[in-house]
Order: C-alpha cells, then sequence, then structure tokens
C-alpha cells in the first residue's frame, strides 16, 4: 500500500465512478482499477461493490475511507512541519479557485509566487466556489480563492479583485452602438446564460422582470466557451470586465452599455480562522496582497 494508492481510493468513493476517478488522478481506467485491485488483495476485502451504473464502498471499504483520510491528512501535515523547520520556504501550496478565476486573476500573482519561492510546489484544485469553500473548511485545502460575499463563520478573508460585470455582444449584433441601453433591451435579445455560480444568479436576478419574453439560446459552464459563442453570434451575455479585455481589444466582442446594470464581481483569498497556516500558504498570503493594492479595472 502507498499514499498513492489511498489518493486513487478515496477519489474513486468520492466521484462513484473508476473513468471519472482517473481523470481527477490523472491516470487510465485500467491504472485506477489496477491500484483498487492492489488495496483489495493486501486487505483480504473487496472495497467496492460494483454494478453497470453505480460503484458503492463495502463496509470494509467505508472503514478505509475514514482511515485513508486520516492518514493523507497526517502525510501532509508531516510534510508542512517539516518544510516550515528550515529556513527556506518550501514544501506544498494548497490552492482552490473555479476555472475563470485560474485562467484571468491568478497567472500573474502565482507567477511572482513561482520566482519568489521556486523550493514551493504548487498543488492546484478547480472546481466552483462552493466546492473550494468546502474544502477549506474541511482542511483538505490551506487557502481558496472565491466570490465574495460568503457566511462562512469559520474562515477568514482577504479581499483579492474586483470586477466590473458587463454585457457583450458580437460585433454586428444590433444594440451595439446605440446609447441608453436597458435591461429590457437585452432581455429582447437572444441570451447565452452561464450554467451555474454568481454570474448566472446575478443574470436571473436582473432579468427576472421579463422572463416570460426571455429567449436562452445556451447555458455554458465555462467562460472561455461564453466568450466564443458570443463572439460568434449566438447571443449577448454579463461577463467580468477582465476575461474579455483581449477580445474587446481585437474587436471580436463590443460592450454594450447598460445604465441599470452597475454590478461588480469582487474575489477573496479564503482560509481557515483556527488553523495554522503552513509557510508557503503565509508567503502566497504576502505576495497575494500587494497584488490586492494594485488598481485594477
Amino acid at each position: 500500500m502507498d499514499f498513492d494508492q489511498l489518493t486513487t481510493f478515496l477519489e474513486v468513493a468520492l466521484q462513484g465512478n473508476f473513468s471519472r476517478a482517473g481523470e481527477k488522478v490523472l491516470r487510465s481506467q485500467p491504472a485506477v482499477s489496477a491500484q483498487i485491485r492492489q488495496l483489495e488483495i493486501e486487505y483480504g476485502e473487496k472495497l467496492f461493490d460494483r454494478t453497470k451504473k453505480s460503484v458503492r464502498l463495502t463496509p470494509a471499504g467505508e472503514i478505509l475511507f475514514d482511515y485513508a483520510q486520516r492518514l493523507l491528512a497526517l502525510r501532509s501535515e508531516s510534510l508542512r512541519v517539516i518544510a516550515d523547520h528550515g529556513s527556506v520556504t518550501r514544501g506544498v501550496l494548497s490552492i482552490g479557485a473555479n476555472e475563470t478565476t485560474f485562467l484571468y486573476v491568478l497567472p500573474d500573482i502565482l507567477a511572482q509566487y513561482r520566482r519568489q519561492f521556486p523550493r514551493v510546489r504548487i498543488s492546484i484544485y478547480r472546481n466552483f466556489s462552493q466546492k473550494v469553500l468546502e474544502k477549506v473548511e474541511d482542511g483538505a485545502l490551506e487557502l481558496g480563492v472565491v466570490t465574495l460575499p460568503i457566511k462562512v463563520p469559520s474562515l477568514k478573508v482577504m479581499r483579492l479583485f474586483r470586477d466590473p460585470l458587463i454585457w457583450i455582444a458580437a460585433p454586428d449584433n444590433p444594440l451595439v452602438g446605440q446609447k441608453n441601453q436597458t435591461l429590457s433591451d437585452i432581455a429582447g435579445q437572444e441570451l447565452i446564460m452561464h450554467k451555474v455560480g454568481s454570474l448566472r444568479r446575478l443574470m436571473d436576478a436582473q432579468l427576472r422582470p421579463f422572463r416570460p419574453r426571455l429567449q436562452v439560446t445556451m447555458e455554458l459552464t465555462s467562460a472561455a466557451v461564453v466568450k466564443k459563442f458570443v463572439a460568434a453570434g449566438f447571443g449577448v451575455s454579463l461577463i467580468s470586465a477582465s476575461f474579455v479585455q483581449e477580445e474587446i481589444k481585437a474587436g471580436q466582442l463590443k460592450i454594450i452599455p447598460v445604465a441599470e446594470s452597475q454590478d461588480w464581481r469582487e474575489l477573496g483569498l479564503v482560509y481557515h480562522r483556527d488553523r495554522s497556516l503552513s509557510q508557503a500558504s503565509i508567503s502566497f498570503l504576502e505576495v497575494a496582497r500587494k497584488f490586492a493594492n494594485k488598481p485594477q479595472v
């Protein structure tokens, strides 16, 4: 048994599926099956009941699940303590955020951090803000970057980034270039909605009075994909201004100014108020704080 096998075991249990677990741990399904089989041989028990529709823990698997979590947590703690023992910052920075934050907000911060602390290995967890919050709360992640506001008393927040939200359209959209656009005008357009998250909630709230006449052409989970389909003329959408600077400069997208829609997306760096941070995370907070004080869009 090794820690790698335990990590795979936990992921299969959480995903309930060998293929999805393989995607998470960057292994093929046969490789995942082989690791589970090795664990079952070592323990002399079946760990999963497998059917065509589901994969579930057996009673023995449920026992191992608890121990595996504790073993991996102890391993992480030991690595952190040893890394903090020396004078050089090293170890692992475990940080989570959603896809768009990793694409458009964190690269510059992480690049500066990497230059200052090259001995630190950066471990990234990519998921929606709610999942990131859960990981920080239960100790699986030390740091998370999430959309504010949040209501989690156990977490401390450092405000990191504030970005205006804008309505975007293809260059040939009839609303482009016209003045005094309203949400009613937006509601008359074909719409590309974000499938989940804070932008979806905000779009729903702004367009609620016009719900009976809304024409939703697509619901997408990725801001990068939203940009592509807006540029292709499938509809208009709401997005953070920093996500589309290059496309606007290139003339691929246009802004529709809407006076009633002056909202912002604000991001915060969160960590557990009752847990000690590793030196790697403390150093990241120091780097991020300098970026947070810079003027933004």
